[in-house]
Formats: structure tokens, C-alpha cells, sequence
């Protein structure tokens, strides 16, 4: 696997004839596993391609795509720089402009030459959406739903749910302020998104038919001792936790014990980075063997 470059910069490996570069910038980055599921389905797919990961901020992300040339297929984003990116790219794809986050970057070729074309996307919506559906039983569709949470993947999760029929859900975060651009995510969405404390946090998803949890690793864990002191959702109702690291989550532990259905974050995962090999490539992504993949690194 590639290692990490010096801060700031693209990854430079040496390529064979014909092959692209891809990578995943964020911050922090060293611990995401994205370059297992890539590296996986180029070499399913029979490609000389090579995916890299670079420690970025905010600050660095105007020089990094500027220097992007047609080498590269794209990059994939995480942290802090979802939301950063709208404002750097020549095109922004509908989803993710509604959304209000860009967790994937394309780069196309140029007119005559030129610079490339750079498109923003969001496949975390779509992992979103899978990963759900793969936890639920056949013909699922909820009405009831509460995000944890209101950062970038927040809004992904409201823009998922709504696709899956729940169009009011509740959105249960620590600080109002920061929930304002989820809220008017929603509003452009057109779905009707109902703001509670985190105080409320256990009576709204005691009630709910899926809750997704968008907190950090651990973030849930005081939401899952209380839980476990109480009623910890229906039966049958839908978890998903995108914290993958460490799995299960407390959080997942309690909503299983209690008869819950559990969509583990590693599914997410997998199953945005299916869709963004596939706009990478062109070619329909081999989701056995980067799901084989990404299983094998987590056990280590």
C-alpha cells in the first residue's frame, strides 16, 4: 500500500503505461482504509492504478487540486474538506450540491488540452442508502428516523433517508449552531428536519425506525449506557453507526442486545467506495473483493 506523503503534498508513485492516480486527502487520514478497498478493485478490475492518502486541512486544498493534472482520476475527500471543496471545483453534481458536501472529486480531461475538468460528487449518500438496505429485511421502508449527530455526514444521512421514505426526521445534536447547515441542507432537500437537544437523545431514538449515528468513534458511548438502562429502540429497528473503529461500538452492542438491527459503519464504507471506483473507472465496481478486502483489514 502506498505510504503517506510529506504534509501537503500529492502522492507520486511511479506509474506504468496507461495508469491513473487516485488518493484520499482529509485530516486526520493515516487511519482510513479506503486505499484497501481501491487497491482492491483495481487489481479485480485488472488495472495498474494506484491510490495514495495525503495529510490535508482547508488551508492546503486550493493548491492541492490545482495541482492535479490528467494523471489523476480523482480524489476521495473525508474531513474537514466535505464542505470545503464546493467552492473549488468547476462542477458540482445535484446531489451534492443540495447536500452540501463533496466526498469525491473526478478529474476529467480539458477542452484541447487544457486543464482538467474537476467534478464534485457525494457517494456517502449512497453508501448510506445500501448499507441500510442490506441490514433490513426485504421491502423496508421507514418512516420514523433520527440522525446523531449534524456535521457533513449528517446531511448525507438526511438526503439517504429521505430516498428510503423518511422525509421528517429528527436531527439530535450537542450544538444548535453547528446544526444550522444541516437544517437548511434539509430545507433544500425538502425534507422536514425537527431540531432536539442531545438531552433528548434516548427518548428520540427509543421511538424511531432507523437511527443513524454520524458521531465520532466513541461519541455515542454515554447515549449507549443509558440506553442499556432503558428502552433501546423497537425491535427491528435499524442501526447504522458509521464509527467502524473499534466494532462493534457501544452503541451498536446496546441496540443489538435489545432485538435492533445493526448496519455496521464498515458498510458505508464499502459501499461509497464501490460507487466511487465505479465513477472513477467507468467500469461497475467488484464489491465481493473489496468487501473481502476491507473485512481482512479490520480483523487485523
Amino acid at each position: 500500500m502506498p505510504g503517506l506523503p510529506t504534509y501537503g503534498e500529492l502522492p507520486r508513485h511511479a506509474l506504468a503505461p496507461g495508469a491513473r492516480r487516485a488518493a484520499v486527502l482529509g485530516r486526520p487520514v493515516a487511519h482510513s482504509l479506503s486505499p484497501v478497498l481501491h487497491h482492491a478493485a483495481y487489481q479485480a478490475l485488472g488495472l495498474d492504478w494506484v491510490y495514495g492518502r495525503a495529510e490535508a486541512g482547508e488551508e492546503d486544498l486550493a493548491g492541492l487540486l490545482a495541482a492535479l493534472d490528467d494523471q489523476w482520476a480523482g480524489l476521495s475527500l473525508t474531513m474537514p474538506l466535505k464542505h470545503a471543496a464546493l467552492g473549488h471545483l468547476d462542477v458540482v453534481d445535484e446531489l451534492a450540491e443540495v447536500v452540501g458536501a463533496v466526498n469525491t472529486v473526478l478529474v476529467q480531461p480539458g477542452a484541447r488540452g487544457g486543464r482538467p475538468i474537476l467534478v464534485g460528487a457525494n457517494t456517502d449518500v449512497y453508501g448510506i442508502v445500501a448499507a441500510l438496505r442490506e441490514a433490513a429485511p426485504d421491502g423496508w421502508r421507514p418512516r420514523t428516523a433520527v440522525v446523531l449527530g449534524a456535521g457533513a455526514t449528517a446531511a448525507s444521512s438526511l438526503a439517504a433517508l429521505g430516498q428510503l421514505g423518511a422525509t421528517a426526521p429528527v436531527v439530535v445534536a450537542r450544538s444548535a449552531a453547528r446544526a444550522a447547515g444541516t437544517l437548511q441542507a434539509g430545507r433544500r432537500m425538502g425534507v422536514d428536519v425537527t431540531l432536539r437537544p442531545w438531552s433528548d437523545a434516548a427518548a428520540a431514538v427509543a421511538g424511531a425506525d432507523v437511527v443513524v449515528s454520524t458521531l465520532p468513534a466513541g461519541g455515542a458511548d454515554e447515549l449507549a449506557a443509558v440506553l442499556g438502562a432503558g428502552p433501546a429502540g423497537r425491535p427491528g429497528a435499524v442501526l447504522l453507526d458509521v464509527a467502524y473503529d473499534p466494532w462493534p461500538s457501544a452503541l451498536a452492542s446496546t441496540w443489538a442486545a435489545a432485538g435492533g438491527l445493526v448496519a455496521p459503519g464498515w458498510g458505508m464504507l464499502l459501499h461509497q467506495g464501490a460507487e466511487q471506483v465505479r465513477l472513477m473507472t467507468g467500469r461497475p465496481a467488484p464489491v465481493a473483493a473489496m468487501r473481502a478486502a476491507l473485512e481482512g483489514a479490520l480483523a487485523r
